[in-house]
This record gives structure tokens, C-alpha cells and sequence, in this order.
């Protein structure tokens, strides 16, 4: 978290130094919404075409990694993560945090996420008991030189934990990486359910150290909350925004999903007029995916009341027109920001990166994952922990670090990782600087691919000048298939089952 630590001597757990001047944060919200009906400099039109999407309609990773977690296997232990902890030391990249909080007092019928459903807070101290040991295992194996540039609390609902339990978790995590980029240097990043915190409890979080926060959204409409339950007025998390922004956070994210049981194109655009109203600085419109026979909760949804596959398509189509129309930059498959966010800044600079957590401005950080399921990307593997939490626990209560699955990374892996994430990212490749970068050959590395693109040029998806290739604006929303060429696992017969439909 961003800041110069000092001691609170009330509490003796340190805490933040907030920016010099917190009225700049009320300034830039101002500046926020004179920019709200912003013409942008590229219509709507050009980022929609239905027939398109019908002909490209198919199953395909997000590309929150590569290889993508179905590649991920149990032969992978820990001490093969170890090994790779130990060997990152030696480019002393910086650090990127994240801390999985699984509970929640309610369950979201739509919910897909790694999750305990309960009321009883005092599961979360024994949780942080085990939190302690995990971060303490991993952190021994870091050099403690290294700097923390991000950190993200995610969920489950990471307000779960109450005042006292969150000082605790930060005082763990300083006390084993010592070394916090300031506050205007890094990001501090942490969910939040809209139902769950105060005015008093974003500022706590900002105090704490917290520079962003996410709201989960989902849709403003009270029939739509009732069948899904999650009841949260758009009065509430107006007033929610409106205080986070007092207290002085860098940046507020929001997300929404289409297609939802009894959703509409008349409601969900209502919803999307109530978002503009409040202006958040990133907005993440998700699809819901109804895998009732993966998710249990989702068995509560009424299929019957889910809208049919034209419906969902106008529902993306008013999504990108009102948005885009209201002044957010389309950055590519679901998300949008505010011209002037670092997503925007970073694309342009073609330095946006893809991670487990989503789209990130820091491209050089490795990352580690702290409690059930959490996954870590160091330079040579991927690592995720055990899912079940008594796995978890009895994995740490042995002495050890809850590794269930991960992978090494190939050098082609590398290469290929680095290759879709120019595309998903800053949408576009240059195959020369691949060549520069990887000291091979590109061109002739990527001969298949480079044919393989070529229908999708004939539709206007992409631009190919040479051995450089431009994504268009149509190619923005349906980015997963360019990616896809370059996936050397796709060809497997079982992973088609595996994805969710890309658009």
C-alpha cells in the first residue's frame, strides 16, 4: 500500500500517510463527470457487428494467463514452486500481493467464485492464523528486499473482516515485505460488496492503506436483484461511490453483468444510464455464464427467466453504444475506463498487461496468491493453491505451502504468453520485436499463425501490414479468437468444453 509507514501509536500498527492534498481526489471526481457525455473518437458502430459475432461464436479462454489454468497439473509441487521463488530473487522484480478472503453472509445466485457461505465471523481469525503461516512460508524464500507494488483483496467478500482482523492481515503482510511502494507509487487494491462497509469503514480502508476499491454492481433493477439475491438500492451504493471519493481514493472500479434472469434491454440500459450518473473510473460488464451443473448456487436461477441469445446480444450492444457514447474508452473484451484512467494511458503506451487479477498497469511484477485457491505467477510457473479449506489448513498445519496444481513454463510458453498479451492488451504485435525480444525468428516461428489470421483480417477483425498486425475496433470485442491462434493447447479435444463462449 501506498505510503510512508509511521507508527500509530494509539493502536502500535502502523499506518499510511494519505496524499498531501486529499481535495485533489474530489477535483479529479468533478473532472470525472464534465467528461461523462464526451464524444468518443470512435463510434460505436464500428466496435458492433452482430453477424460477426454469430460467425466467430465459439468456446475460448480470457487469457488471464498463458497457458490457462486447464493446464495446470498435480505433479506440480511445492517444491517445485519453491524453487522458482528462490530463482526469482535473483531479478529482484517487484512484488505483486494477492489475498484470497473466501466468506460471505450471503450467497449471490450468479456467484462462480471460490466461496463460504456464513455468519459466523469467528471462522475468519482462524483463517488469518492459517493466512499468517502461509504468507510466512512463501516470504521466507523472498528476498525481503524486494518492493510490494500491488495489492489486491479478493473474494468471497474481504469486508468480512472486521476492523481489528484487517489491521491484522496488513500487519502480517508489512511485517514479512517490508518494503510498500509509497502511496502515488502503487496500487492498493480491495473488493467491495456495496452492502457491506460505511462511510467510516472506507475511510478506515483508505487510512489503512487502500488506494482503489472495486464495487460489485451487477445490475441496478430490483427484479432482477430479487432473482439473482443481491438487494442493494441504487441510492446505497450512490451514496457508497460518493463516500469512497470523499475519502480520497485514487481510483474506483465498478462491474455489472448481462444476462441475468429478467434482465432487458429497457432495464439494463437503465442500469447503465445509473452507472454513467456515478461515473466510476473503470467498469467491468461481465456475461453470465448459467453452469448450474459447476456452480451450485446457480440452481437457484429460474433458466426459464434468463434472456435468450438475441436478447443477450442487444444487451452487449447497448452496453458498448451507452457506454463508449457516455465517454469510457472500449479497452477490449469487457472493459471499459474513463480516458484519462492508466488502463487508457498504458494501452496507448503499449504497456498494459493481463494477470489472474485481470487487466494490470504493472507488467513486471511477479505475483503471489495467499489463501484457499489463490494463484501465483512467478517468472518460470504458475501455482495455485489448494481449493477445499480443510485441504488448506492440513496442508499448513503439516508445515508446509497448500500447493495443489501448477505448471512450468516452456520457453514456447514464454514466447507465446508474451505474444497474446500484446494482442489481448495493447491490441496489436510487431513480429520483428518479437525476433528482438526472444532472439529467434518470428516469422518463421509463427508461419502457421500468421496464414491462420488471415480470415480474420478479410472481416476487418485486425489489420496485417507486413509482419505487423493492428487490432481493429470490431476485432476489440472479439480479441479472445485473435488470441486464440496462438494457443498451442487449444488443439486438445477436452478443452473445448472448458471455456465459456467468448462473447
Amino acid at each position: 500500500m501506498r505510503g510512508n509507514w509511521r507508527p500509530e501509536r494509539s493502536s502500535g500498527f502502523p499506518a499510511f500517510s494519505l496524499p498531501a492534498n486529499p481535495g485533489q481526489c474530489h477535483r479529479r471526481a468533478a473532472l470525472l463527470q464534465s467528461r461523462r457525455f464526451f464524444t468518443p473518437a470512435i463510434p460505436m458502430t464500428r466496435y458492433f457487428d452482430a453477424e460477426l459475432i454469430g460467425k466467430y461464436s465459439q468456446s475460448g479462454p480470457r487469457y488471464t494467463s498463458y497457458p490457462t489454468a486447464v493446464e495446470f497439473h498435480e505433479r506440480f509441487s511445492a517444491a517445485d514452486y519453491v524453487r522458482h521463488l528462490e530463482a526469482g530473487n535473483a531479478a529482484a522484480r517487484d512484488l505483486s500481493l494477492y489475498v484470497h478472503i473466501p466468506f460471505c453472509e450471503h450467497v449471490c445466485y450468479y456467484c462462480g467464485c471460490n466461496k463460504i457461505i456464513t455468519r459466523n465471523h469467528d471462522q475468519s481469525d482462524e483463517y488469518l492464523d492459517q493466512l499468517e503461516r502461509d504468507i510466512a512460508r512463501q516470504a521466507a524464500h523472498i528476498d525481503p528486499s524486494r518492493r510490494v507494488i500491488q495489492l489486491h483483496l479478493g473474494g468471497g467478500t474481504p469486508t468480512f473482516l472486521n476492523h481489528t482482523q484487517l489491521r491484522r492481515l496488513l500487519a502480517m503482510l508489512h511485517e514479512h515485505f517490508p518494503h510498500f511502494a509509497a502511496d502515488d507509487a502503487g496500487e492498493y487494491s480491495i473488493e467491495i460488496d456495496p452492502r457491506t462497509v460505511s462511510p467510516d469503514d472506507l475511510r478506515f480502508l483508505r487510512e489503512l492503506g487502500f488506494n482503489r476499491v472495486s464495487f460489485g454492481v451487477q445490475d441496478f433493477d430490483p427484479a432482477v436483484q430479487q432473482a439473482v439475491n443481491r438487494i442493494q438500492s441504487f441510492a446505497h451504493v450512490r451514496d457508497t461511490i460518493a463516500a469512497a471519493r470523499d475519502a480520497g481514493y485514487h481510483s474506483i472500479s465498478a462491474d455489472l453483468i448481462y444476462g441475468l434472469p429478467l434482465q432487458t434491454v429497457r432495464t439494463f440500459s437503465r442500469t447503465l444510464e445509473q452507472i454513467r450518473e456515478l461515473a466510476p473510473d473503470r467498469l467491468a460488464v461481465f456475461n453470465y455464464a448459467h453452469m448450474p451443473h459447476i456452480f451450485g448456487a446457480q440452481k437457484q436461477i429460474n433458466a426459464a427467466d434468463l434472456p435468450d441469445a438475441p436478447t443477450k446480444l442487444q444487451l452487449l450492444q447497448a452496453t458498448i453504444e451507452q457506454l463508449t457514447d457516455g465517454g469510457y474508452e472500449f479497452i477490449g473484451l469487457d472493459h471499459f475506463a474513463l480516458p484519462g484512467d492508466s488502463l487508457v494511458r498504458h494501452q496507448r503506451e503499449g504497456t498494459l498487461y493481463r494477470n489472474f487479477q485481470g487487466y494490470s498497469t504493472f507488467s513486471t511484477c511477479e505475483l503471489l496468491g495467499f489463501g484457499i485457491s489463490a494463484i501465483s505467477m512467478l517468472d518460470g510457473c504458475y501455482s495455485q493453491h489448494e481449493k477445499a479449506r480443510s485441504r488448506y489448513y492440513q496442508a499448513l498445519n503439516n508445515g508446509g505451502i497448500p500447493v495443489l496444481r501448477g505448471i512450468e513454463l516452456t520457453r514456447d510458453d514464454r514466447i507465446r504468453h508474451h505474444v497474446i498479451t500484446e494482442i489481448m492488451c495493447n491490441l496489436h504485435l510487431d513480429l520483428k520485436a518479437v525476433s528482438r525480444r526472444w532472439q529467434i525468428n518470428a516469422a518463421d516461428y509463427f508461419t502457421r499463425e500468421w496464414q491462420a489470421l488471415q480470415p480474420l483480417a478479410a472481416d476487418d477483425l485486425i489489420a496485417i501490414n507486413g509482419d505487423c498486425l493492428e487490432v481493429r475496433p470490431l476485432g476489440r470485442l472479439l480479441i479472445r479468437n485473435i488470441a486464440m491462434v496462438f494457443d498451442a493447447y487449444l488443439h486438445k479435444a477436452e478443452n473445448s468444453k472448458r471455456f465459456s463462449k467468448v462473447i
